[in-house]
């Protein structure tokens, strides 16, 4: 409802609904002797009038396809957001009062585990990202006319993923998108930048070219016209800058820097808060109606399998080529797939989805952590999302990747152009601690499919694969090894030579599966017999299968990696056989690499079939 129709009553019964959360706020982390109660007091006002007089959504059901969007990027203000939805009758408020326990999902800083929350927030500066990646799907994807708003501290507006996603919007056009910024002047450990300089917040968003709006973040008349404002904004995404106080409502806090992550202590203190914030209510008998969502039936959605491969063991072609060629024919058979990058397409060939379906492919320019914090938006909303760069890009975005991991966010990340074996653009540009980096979060998938083959099916498998995915592609093109019927389940391995009298077992992936098979025919050659497994899945591992050979080879093991020494290939593979008295040898990159040919770099930095050759004479001695 627009606040300029609302009567006096029902501004008053907006003034309580605003004073019960910070009632509920003081209460629930006093009672949990943790958390930020000044934080929620600060946007107290803010959250009630967007969840009792501006949001379009149904109490009981969070996830009606069209209704408004609410992301909670001050994570620690997370009291606040479940008081609203307690407020709202989503559940009891009694429930508040287990706050931060073991027993209870209202956790310190939000979760997915709640049915009101889209992706975990706490660590700061993501809000906004995800925010986009829900408009993005609104606008152009499901083509819905609900509207996304996202509650920002102003702490947190100083870092640099909030520009990334005021940019991205801005480009996009994103009028279905609303930022909030509390600006309650104190930070953690200091009193904010710009503290309460409102001009210099206005001239900040609006040269990003945003449609900024200074208002009183405690006057509710003055809040609900800017709401009016915002979503009557076209081509251009809206941000309220909101000035507000910390505490606000309870005098002893109020503006005060030594209360920030403090509860009110139990007893007298919090008797006195809840009285003085008791007291603050007014008489009323007015009830605000929520407005429930428009009807927004979603078109059923189901995927069918994807057309053969189209390689010939003998041919050659490039992995991340075959991701691109994948993802081109997945758009056509599954509607929820969509495709992200960040202004290297033409690199890691998403250019081919991209011009085919130009509604579901979004290009963040060079932003990865906008494009992370985007695809965590998307899938959110249902959809597949591949996102796709350099895998020595996505260390930029790391923190994005963590709090997708702990959101169980069902994002799909393709890393190209990993290891030395890219060539002349040297170390920057190569990943070398891609998987490392990504198997150490939980309940992701690692794969490391090393020809075309095996990436086209492995696309397919990621996508219906439900929770984060990882696919590392290589630059160089690559001989195919597999014939077009091959399948590639997840947790499984290709054992490519063998025989009854293998001495080692050799453990490869990517670039250096190809040295490993030269490096076969040269022992081979000198009477020495080896085997040689493709382990393209490295999370989850085939642990079955590695014990069983290396049992069969006299308990001797050695991988190949084109990564840095610790935590890659050799470190999964140690991990699932250690136990059982076998003997893992790495060969691995241990040195900083340099530019020049890729066949040279391979062979120098140790991971070529000549120092598999070596390595091998020397264990089996």
């Amino acid at each position: 409802m627009a606040g300029s129709t609302l009567s006096r009553e029902q501004l008053d019964a907006l003034h309580n609904h605003a004073t019960h959360l910070r009632i509920e706020s003081v209460r629930s982390t006093s009672e949990a002797g943790s958390g930020h109660p000044s934080s929620c007091c600060s946007a107290a006002d803010l959250v009630a009038a967007l969840f009792f007089s501006v949001m379009r959504y149904d109490p009981k059901n969070p996830k009606a396809p069209n209704s408004d969007r609410f992301v909670l990027s001050k994570g620690h203000a997370a009291p606040l957001l479940y008081a609203a939805w307690a407020e709202a009758g989503l559940f009891p408020k009694s429930d508040l009062l287990k706050l931060r326990t073991l027993s209870s999902d209202l956790e310190g800083h939000p979760t997915p585990r709640l049915s009101f929350v889209d992706m975990a927030t706490g660590s700061l500066g993501q809000g906004l990202p995800v925010g986009v990646g829900i408009a993005l799907n609104a606008k152009y994807v499901d083509k819905l006319d609900h509207r996304t708003y996202v509650l920002m501290g102003d702490g947190e507006s100083v870092e640099g993923s909030v520009w990334e996603a005021a940019e991205v919007a801005r480009q996009h056009r994103l009028d279905n998108l609303c930022a909030i910024v509390d600006v309650n002047r104190l930070g953690q450990s200091d009193p904010t930048m710009l503290q309460h300089d409102m001009d210099a917040y206005r001239a900040r968003w609006s040269g990003f070219g945003w449609h900024a709006i200074v208002v009183d973040g405690h006057d509710l008349p003055a809040v609900l016209a800017a709401f009016d404002e915002a979503a009557r904004t076209k081509k251009t995404p809206t941000v309220l800058l909101a000035k507000t106080f910390k505490g606000k409502g309870v005098s002893f806090m109020e503006d005060h820097p030594s209360w920030h992550g403090k509860p009110v202590p139990q007893g007298e203190e919090t008797r006195k808060a809840v009285e003085e914030l008791t007291g603050r209510l007014k008489p009323n008998g007015a009830t605000l109606t929520i407005q429930k969502p428009s009807a927004a039936a979603l078109a059923p959605s189901t995927a069918a399998p994807l057309p053969a491969p189209p390689y010939k063991p003998g041919e050659s072609a490039a992995t991340r080529e075959a991701f691109g060629v994948a993802l081109e024919a997945l758009g056509a058979v599954n509607p929820l797939v969509v495709g992200l990058d960040a202004d290297v397409k033409n690199s890691t060939y998403t250019d081919k989805f991209g011009k085919k379906f130009p509604d579901r492919f979004f290009e963040n320019f060079i932003a990865e952590q906008n494009m992370l914090g985007a695809a965590a938006g998307l899938a959110a909303c249902g959809k597949v999302p591949f996102a796709a760069t350099f895998a020595a890009f996505f260390t930029r975005a790391y923190d994005f990747i963590r709090m997708a991991a702990i959101s169980q966010s069902n994002i799909k990340l393709v890393g190209t152009h990993v290891g030395v074996s890219i060539g002349e653009d040297g170390p920057s540009q190569m990943g070398l601690e891609d998987i490392a980096m990504m198997a150490a979060q939980p309940g992701i998938t690692v794969l490391y499919p090393s020809d075309a083959t095996s990436m086209y099916r492995l696309v397919e498998t990621a996508a219906n694969r439900k929770g984060m995915v990882y696919l590392r592609a290589g630059r160089p093109k690559s001989p195919v090894l597999y014939g077009p019927e091959e399948q590639f389940p997840i947790g499984g391995s290709k054992i490519l030579r063998h025989s009854a009298s293998d001495a080692l077992t050799i453990v490869a992936a990517g670039v250096t599966l190809f040295e490993a098979l030269k490096a076969y025919d040269r022992l081979k050659t000198a009477g020495i017999s080896v085997r040689v497994i493709d382990l393209y899945s490295i999370v989850p591992i085939d642990r079955t299968t590695l014990l069983d050979n290396a049992r069969a080879t006299q308990g001797r093991i050695l991988t190949v990696e084109d990564h840095y020494a610790h935590g890659g290939l050799g470190d999964a593979v140690l991990g699932a056989v250690a136990t059982e008295g076998i003997k893992v040898h790495k060969l691995a990159v241990r040195a900083i690499p340099h530019s020049g040919k890729p066949d040279e770099l391979v062979d120098h930095f140790g991971i070529g079939a000549r120092s598999i050759v070596e390595a091998a004479q020397q264990i089996i001695k």
